[in-house]
C-alpha cells in the first residue's frame, strides 16, 4: 500500500519537520520556480537560526527575502545576492553569514550531495579567495580546488506537475536547481501547480522520480512575481 504523500497545505506538510538551527535547501532561480507557499509556511512557523542553501535570497519583500526580514536566517549558502538590499545590510553589519559559491559549483555541490559524493575537484575558483582554506591538487598539469557535497535536513522545491506518488515534471527555469535539491534533502517537500492521479504522467517525461519526494502540496494563490521588469518603448507601426 502506498503511503499518503499529499497534504492539504504548507502548514500541515511542514508539521513535524521544522526545527531551529536546521539546514534548508530552497529551489528556484531568482523568483522563478520558487516554493512560495512553503516559504511562507516556514515564516509562519517562526523557526530561527536557519542555514539556507539557495541560488539567491529572493528580493526584499518576496521569496526567501521574507525569512531574512523576519530574522530567521543565520547563514546563506548562495551564488547570487545582488537583488536584496536587506541581505547586503545584514551581511556588511555582521548579522548574516555567507558562504559564497560560483553558480556552477553550487549546483554541482548539491548534485554531489544528493548522489552521496563527499567531495570533488573543480578548476573554478582556483587561485582566488574561493579557494582559501580548501585542499588543492594538480591533475595533468592543471590546478583544481576541492569542494564538498551539500545536503540538507529539508529540501523545499517547486514543480509544475506531480502525480500522487510524487513523480515530478518541471518547466523551463524551474529545472535549474529544483531537481538536484530534491535528491539532497533528508526530507523533501514539493509544491506543485497541478496534481494528477498515479499513471497519468508519461514515464518518459518524468524529471524527478517519486522515491525522492516525501510530501506534496498544491500551490494556493501563488504570485509568481517577475524579479526585474525591463521594457522597451513600443515601436510605431507605419
Amino acid at each position: 500500500m502506498l503511503r499518503k504523500k499529499v497534504y492539504a497545505d504548507a502548514a500541515s506538510a511542514l508539521d513535524g519537520v521544522l526545527a531551529d538551527g536546521m539546514t534548508i535547501m530552497a529551489g528556484g532561480f531568482g523568483l522563478c520556480g520558487i516554493p512560495e507557499n512553503l516559504i511562507a509556511g516556514i515564516r509562519d512557523a517562526g523557526v530561527k537560526n536557519l542555514t539556507v542553501v539557495s541560488n539567491n535570497c529572493g528580493v526584499d519583500d518576496f521569496g526567501l527575502g521574507i525569512l531574512l526580514a523576519n530574522g530567521q536566517i543565520r547563514k546563506m549558502i548562495s551564488s547570487y545576492v545582488g537583488e536584496n538590499k536587506l541581505f547586503e545590510k545584514l551581511y556588511l553589519g555582521g548579522e548574516l553569514e555567507l558562504e559564497f559559491n560560483p553558480q556552477g559549483t553550487l549546483a554541482e555541490r548539491i548534485r554531489a550531495g544528493g548522489a552521496g559524493i563527499a567531495g570533488f575537484y573543480t578548476k573554478t575558483g582556483y587561485g582566488t579567495v574561493i579557494a582559501e582554506g580548501k585542499p588543492t591538487r594538480e591533475f595533468n598539469g592543471h590546478h583544481y580546488v576541492m569542494e564538498t557535497g551539500l545536503t540538507a535536513d529539508l529540501s523545499i522545491i517547486k514543480a509544475w506537475k506531480a502525480d500522487k506518488e510524487g513523480n515530478l515534471i518541471y518547466r523551463k527555469t524551474a529545472r535549474n536547481f529544483n531537481p538536484m535539491m530534491a535528491t539532497a534533502g533528508k526530507i523533501t517537500i514539493v509544491e506543485v501547480e497541478e496534481l494528477v492521479e498515479i499513471g497519468e504522467l508519461d514515464p518518459e517525461n518524468i524529471h524527478t522520480p517519486g522515491i525522492y519526494i516525501d510530501r506534496i502540496i498544491v500551490e494556493q494563490g501563488a504570485e509568481k512575481r517577475i524579479e526585474k521588469v525591463t521594457t522597451r518603448k513600443r515601436e510605431e507601426v507605419k
